[in-house]
């Protein structure tokens, strides 16, 4: 979702039951990384989405000039639209500086939060709630406007929202952005680049 949001309000309840369902994602030695910063407030949106606009003047610029149009077509903020904001975060020192199945991975926190993330996403379509992912923002300003510590790492800045209808493919496939890759191209056996036999 990028801006199809309605203006209803979530409820508290069901609120909860997403974030219940991100918090119950696996992770690597049950470190549970992560945290989530709920922002309804239309001040601190306000500043997010100024963020975001810098962001993607920035992003635009660095794009081929017969992009350009259609990159802002692609209508991509939805930071002010959606009713809330979710923020998730990953505190790399919950666990202590050896935690279980991170002295080989230490990256596996990072990893654990991003599955809290696609639970989170996966309960919101349950409950007929649209998430979209904001990227083009500049960590360190959502940090700054959040007063997120320095030793956490922003992992997702979403917006979330019912919606009165969701899109059965990518919205950025549908917009032809992109499209989705073919999966045999993508599956290897036994070893990188080895194409399988019986798949």
């Amino acid at each position: 979702m990028r801006n199809e949001f309605l203006d209803h309000n979530v409820p508290h309840d069901v609120l909860m039951r997403i974030l219940d369902a991100a918090h119950h994602a696996p992770s690597v030695g049950l470190m549970q990384p992560w945290n989530f910063i709920v922002i309804r407030d239309p001040e601190i949106r306000q500043r997010a989405y100024s963020a975001f606009q810098q962001a993607a003047i920035k992003e635009e610029a660095l794009l081929p000039l017969e992009q350009r149009a259609h990159y802002r077509s692609l209508k991509l903020e939805g930071i002010l639209k959606a009713p809330l904001n979710i923020c998730v975060t990953c505190d790399r020192s919950r666990g202590g500086e050896v935690g279980l199945g991170r002295t080989q991975q230490p990256d596996t926190d990072l990893l654990s939060t991003a599955c809290a993330v696609q639970n989170l996403w996966l309960a919101a379509r349950v409950e007929g709630i649209g998430v979209g992912w904001v990227s083009i923002l500049s960590v360190e300003d959502i940090r700054e406007i959040l007063n997120i510590p320095d030793h956490i790492v922003i992992v997702a800045y979403l917006c979330v929202g019912y919606v009165d209808k969701a899109f059965l493919r990518p919205e950025l496939e549908v917009r032809r952005w992109s499209s989705r890759l073919s999966l045999d191209e993508l599956v290897f056996e036994d070893g990188w680049g080895k194409k399988p036999t019986n798949l």
